[in-house]
């Protein structure tokens, strides 16, 4: 049983997932936000691998991003980083990112590397269900890798169930189908999670996109496992004078 399934096993809601890019703010400062996640209350960690054209994130992510690409972040440096973080992050930790730098790299080498490292699983949302399944879903699981599709409000019943089908660990729920970053219209939101708690679907649900502080990590949780907070905590490191202050401010605040 993987970490991420170990910990939906072990813990039934507000389950917290925090996203940052890694190489952000200070390309070494990916190992130290994971500590100090741990340290604070998270239940799982999505590291950003930051990217030229990023088609789903939202201004501040991007921005991120492009902070850590002229650090000089990279895959393997990112991977360099990782090496030996289960000496001391007990968390699960998902990559998350786009399929042109991993195919540069190489895909069944990325997923090797994972694996290596203690990676627990992926989320490309970029990468077509038809390709995953022809090409990749083998190498995925080869190397003991979860993957995570993303469903959205428009999502068809039918669709939803052949992407829950193909995921492995949890089902990421986009909140709407605009970019990160974006306020939500929380009613409606409540509605389509609704829907998707009454379709007894395989995985858990976490909700992305628009999950904020605590209220939106409340809301969210009525009928969802629990959440994923991304844009919200990185605006809270972007001019941090202390990592160790901004993250305990920022987790306490959600979760106290």
């Amino acid at each position: 049983m993987s970490r991420i399934s170990q910990l939906f096993k072990k813990k039934k809601e507000r389950i917290l997932n925090i996203y940052f890019t890694a190489g952000f703010p200070e390309l070494d400062s990916t190992l130290t936000l994971m500590k100090l996640l741990q340290e604070n209350g998270a239940d799982m960690i999505e590291l950003g691998m930051p990217y030229s054209d990023p088609l789903a994130d939202g201004p501040v992510i991007q921005s991120s991003g492009s902070r850590a690409l002229c650090n000089g972040m990279t895959i393997a440096k990112l991977f360099e980083q990782l090496k030996d973080f289960r000496k001391e992050i007990d968390l699960p930790v998902v990559l998350m990112g786009y399929m042109n730098p991993i195919l540069q790299f190489g895909f069944e080498k990325f997923c090797a590397t994972c694996a290596v490292a203690g990676i627990d699983g992926l989320i490309l949302p970029d990468l077509p269900e038809h390709e995953y399944e022809l090409e990749y879903e083998a190498i995925l699981k080869k190397y003991g890798l979860d993957f995570i599709f993303l469903v959205t409000p428009e999502t068809s019943d039918a669709r939803i169930r052949r992407l829950d089908a193909f995921s492995n660990g949890f089902l990421y729920a986009v909140s709407s189908s605009s970019i990160t970053g974006k306020d939500k219209d929380f009613e409606e939101v409540d509605k389509y999670l609704s829907r998707l708690r009454s379709m007894n679907l395989k995985n858990p649900v976490l909700v992305g996109f628009g999950i904020k502080d605590r209220l939106s990590f409340q809301s969210a949780c009525r009928h969802a496992a629990g959440a994923i907070i991304g844009t919200a905590f990185i605006r809270a490191l972007e001019n941090s004078a202390s990592l160790k202050e901004s993250v305990k401010g920022f987790m306490d605040a959600v979760l106290k």
